[in-house]
């Protein structure tokens, strides 16, 4: 990221926050919106709606929350340690326990990345009927082909396109489906818990928090960086990530409120239950016209696309940073990182049957590693010796500790209900 630092020092020097400025520092909060609306979360999101409607769409709310709140923490260790969250943790924590936890972070994003990757070959398949593994070959391939031949900062354009794309595919599905929208406000701010629904809401949380976008929000918002030395300058770019973070995550929220939303006003409301992205697809044509399922598969296929390049930044980050090294595509360990878990997330997906249920579980696994991931955040935030005076504050830390808490109980709640 050095040479991206060096790029904007001389576009980003202005302290004042302005208009301009903040334009030209928004995008890595995009890129990291995207790990939330990837196919995993179509897979959650459809079965949320066309199952029970309205009624889970305060998991996207409280999800949200808890997202802005670590992804502006983890943005702050970025910022002022010039570190990632692999980086530090292999520097501040003993090497055995940091190659554990880092461990689990990689194992997360190959469950990430099966996602990603299967969910833009089913794009694939409906449009234009290319066998499923076949289809995830090519995607591995092309993602792999713009990771290593093309500049961050080209990627970065390219994926707000892609989000874009995804956004305004999702206004025109709304535009022509009838939408309660008084269940709707009354399902963002109203907690229920509808028997079975507990795998949904753990998979929904698991597609929405997802561990490997903390590694990644800490990698990428060094590309903003310019003069650390001036504690005024770092104040104003904290306050410009902030300002991206917001965004960036308003933007998801919406995009995933509308796959629930679009699930429940014609799945739900024709008593339609969905058990994979290719039946939601097709069951679009009687009820919304022939337009609409093309446009789903798009929006779809920019999803899977979009999304795997931003897993596989965050793999190469992680296993770089297990060797005290930042992201660089150029080198031997970010490589092995980047084609090392998107080899093997492809390589998963010839050996799963059920390639919707495939969605629903990498989405639960990632929601069970996801408490391991806030506690090393919450640990290097708080350490004085790692943040100086930008550590946490009291309140800051009870927030974040909330959060893992709530976290945690979400995910013994799913056991129990695996159990029963």
């Amino acid at each position: 990221m050095n040479w991206l630092k060096q790029q904007l020092s001389t576009k980003l020097h202005n302290p004042i926050l302005g208009m301009k400025e903040i334009i030209r520092y928004i995008g890595p909060g995009l890129l990291v919106t995207v790990g939330f609306i990837d196919p995993g979360n179509w897979a959650s999101n459809i079965t949320a709606g066309s199952d029970y409607g309205y009624k889970l769409l305060w998991i996207v709310t409280l999800s949200t929350i808890m997202l802005i709140i670590l992804q502006h923490n983890v943005a702050h260790l970025g910022i002022v340690t010039g570190n990632c969250l692999a980086e530090a943790a292999s520097k501040h924590l003993n090497q055995t326990l940091s190659r554990i936890v880092l461990s689990t972070a990689v194992m997360a994003t190959i469950s990430t990345a099966l996602a990603e990757i299967l969910g833009g070959a089913i794009a694939l398949r409906l449009l234009f009927n290319i066998p499923l593994k076949f289809s995830a070959v090519m995607l591995f391939a092309f993602v792999l082909w713009m990771l290593f031949s093309n500049s961050y900062r080209r990627l970065e354009k390219w994926i707000i396109g892609f989000v874009s794309i995804i956004g305004v595919s999702f206004v025109y599905e709304l535009s022509i489906v009838g939408v309660n929208w008084a269940e709707a406000v009354n399902g963002w701010i109203t907690p229920t818990f509808p028997e079975g629904s507990m795998p949904i809401i753990m998979a929904i949380l698991g597609a929405v928090v997802m561990p490997h976008n903390l590694f990644l929000h800490s990698e990428i918002i060094q590309s903003r960086e310019w003069n650390k030395e001036d504690p005024e300058i770092i104040k104003k770019q904290l306050q410009y990530e902030f300002t991206d973070t917001l965004l960036s995550m308003g933007i998801g929220w919406a995009i995933n409120s509308a796959m629930i939303i679009l699930a429940a006003a014609t799945f739900f409301q024709n008593q339609i239950q969905v058990s994979e992205l290719e039946q939601a697809q097709q069951m679009l044509v009687p009820i919304l016209g022939k337009s609409s399922a093309i446009v789903f598969s798009i929006a779809l296929l920019f999803a899977g696309i979009s999304s795997t390049t931003t897993a596989a930044i965050a793999g190469g980050s992680i296993v770089a940073g297990m060797f005290k090294e930042p992201y660089d595509i150029k080198d031997p360990h970010t490589k092995l990182g980047v084609a090392g878990i998107l080899g093997l997330a492809t390589l998963l997906i010839f050996v799963i049957d059920d390639p919707f249920k495939g969605l629903i579980y990498s989405q639960v696994f990632l929601s069970i590693q996801l408490p391991i991931t806030v506690l090393l955040q919450i640990y290097l935030t708080s350490s004085k010796r790692v943040m100086g005076e930008y550590k946490n504050s009291c309140v800051h830390n009870s927030v974040l500790w909330l959060i893992g808490v709530i976290v945690s109980v979400l995910n013994i709640m799913l056991l129990f209900s695996f159990l029963n």
